[in-house]
C-alpha cells in the first residue's frame, strides 16, 4: 500500500459520528495487507470503516447541515436496490416556507426546521434514506423501516386516493392516476400527503430526497415538542418532546399514541426487527 494510500485509509478510519454531546466513535485502522486476498479484505476494511452509522440524537441538538449528511453518505455510496426509483432519486427539490408547518406548530418548527427543508441530494434510494436520517437525527434502520411499511421504498407509490378534487395536488386532478373519479392524496417513498405538506409540491412526487426530507423534517417537529397541538386533539396518552416511536406513529394517524399510531409502530418495529430491507426479495432490478 502507498503511503498516499495509507493517509487515505487513516483519514477514512477517523469519521467521527455526530452526537449531541460531541461524543464520538472512531473505526480502528486496518493494518496494510501482506497478499492480495489480504489487498481485498483491506479493502472492504476500508469501505465499512467509511460507512457511518446515523442514530437518533436527543430533542434540541445541533443537527447535522444537508452538506455535511451528503459528506457522509457520499463516502461509502451503497448500490441502487430499486431501479424504478432512479429518475426520482436523481432529482432534488425547494425550499419550503415557514407555513409548511402549521400554525398549532410551535415558532420554532417554522424558524428552525422549515428552512432546512430543500431535497439538496441525489444518490441510490439508501444512499437518500440515509442523508435524511443523518440531516434530521433519526435512526437509520428507523428510517429504513418506516419507507418500507410505507412504499416498499418506491417512489412512483401513491394512496389515501379519495373523490375530493380539492385534494388532489396540481397535474393529478381527478381520474388523472387511473381510477376513475379519484386520485391519490399520498405519495413517494414516505407517503406524504397533499394538502397537509402543500408547501412541499410538486417536488415530494418528482423527488425521493424531497420527499423524504420533508417527512423527517415533520418527525422532527414532533420529537422536538413543537407540535403541541396533538394535546388538543384525541390521543392516547400527553404528547411529550422525546417520543421517537410516538412521532412515528403520529406520521401515521395524525394522533399520539392512538389505537392506530400503535397498530402503526408495531408494524414498522416488526420490519426493523427483520431488517426487511436486507431480504433478496425486496431488492428490484
Amino acid at each position: 500500500m502507498s503511503p498516499a494510500a495509507r493517509r487515505r485509509l487513516a483519514r477514512a478510519c477517523a469519521l467521527l459520528i455526530l452526537g449531541a454531546a460531541g461524543s464520538v466513535a472512531v473505526v480502528a485502522p486496518v493494518s496494510a495487507p501482506a497478499s492480495a486476498s489480504a489487498a481485498v479484505a483491506s479493502s472492504s476494511a476500508a469501505t465499512a470503516a467509511k460507512r457511518v452509522y446515523f442514530h437518533t440524537l436527543p430533542p434540541g441538538a445541533k443537527l447535522p447541515s444537508g452538506a455535511t449528511c451528503a459528506k457522509l453518505v457520499n463516502a461509502a455510496r451503497e448500490p441502487e436496490s430499486k431501479a424504478a426509483n432512479r429518475k426520482y432519486n436523481r432529482v432534488t427539490g425547494q425550499h419550503v416556507g415557514p407555513h409548511f408547518f402549521s400554525a398549532g406548530d410551535s415558532r420554532k418548527a417554522r424558524t428552525r426546521l422549515a428552512p432546512r427543508i430543500d431535497g439538496d441530494f441525489t444518490g441510490t434510494t439508501i444512499d437518500i434514506l440515509r442523508w435524511a436520517a443523518c440531516k434530521w437525527g433519526i435512526d437509520q434502520d428507523i428510517v429504513f423501516a418506516q419507507a418500507a411499511v410505507e412504499s416498499w421504498w418506491q417512489q412512483d407509490t401513491k394512496g389515501d386516493w379519495g373523490t375530493d378534487a380539492a385534494d388532489c395536488p396540481p397535474g393529478h386532478k381527478l381520474g388523472a392516476d387511473g381510477k376513475p373519479g379519484q386520485c391519490p392524496q399520498s405519495y413517494g417513498i414516505l407517503q406524504n400527503r397533499y394538502p397537509y405538506e402543500d408547501g412541499g409540491w410538486p417536488g415530494m412526487i418528482n423527488s425521493t430526497a424531497m420527499n423524504a426530507d420533508a417527512a423527517y423534517g415533520i418527525w422532527r417537529a414532533c420529537f422536538d415538542g413543537y407540535e403541541t397541538w396533538l394535546n388538543t386533539v384525541s390521543r392516547g396518552s400527553r404528547y411529550h418532546a422525546g417520543d421517537a416511536w410516538g412521532c412515528v406513529g403520529r406520521w401515521f394517524a395524525g394522533r399520539w399514541r392512538t389505537a392506530a399510531a400503535l397498530g402503526y409502530i408495531t408494524k414498522v418495529k416488526q420490519y426493523l426487527r427483520e431488517k426487511i430491507w436486507l431480504k433478496s426479495y425486496f431488492r428490484q432490478g
